[in-house]
């Protein structure tokens, strides 16, 4: 069974948020290249519930807080700034400023 990706931008985000879905995400990380597990997952999830209630995309510093993880466990954890994919397969704008 293969997703269909709706169209994304340059840098791989989607061009609209409402066509975002769990398995969408997921393939699009899959095509990426990035496996995606539970605790990842449950990062994206997060991401998402926080533009939901704030409307903005976190920075990290608040994000680990929010989701009461050390910063840096979810650098090492993503391999990068973590708020580029977290944001990319959680289908939410991109981050701006420290990511």
């Amino acid at each position: 069974m293969s997703v269909e990706i709706p169209e994304r931008d340059g840098d791989g985000y989607l061009l609209s948020m409402n066509d975002w879905t769990p398995e969408i995400g997921r393939a699009m990380a899959e095509e990426d290249g990035i496996e995606i597990d539970d605790v990842k997952w449950d990062q994206i999830l997060k991401a998402r519930e926080y533009y939901e209630d704030e409307n903005v995309v976190p920075p990290i510093r608040k994000f680990a807080k929010y989701i009461g993880q050390d910063q840096k466990e979810i650098f090492k954890m993503w391999k990068t700034g973590p708020m580029k994919p977290i944001t990319k397969y959680g289908g939410l704008p991109k981050p701006t400023g420290c990511v």
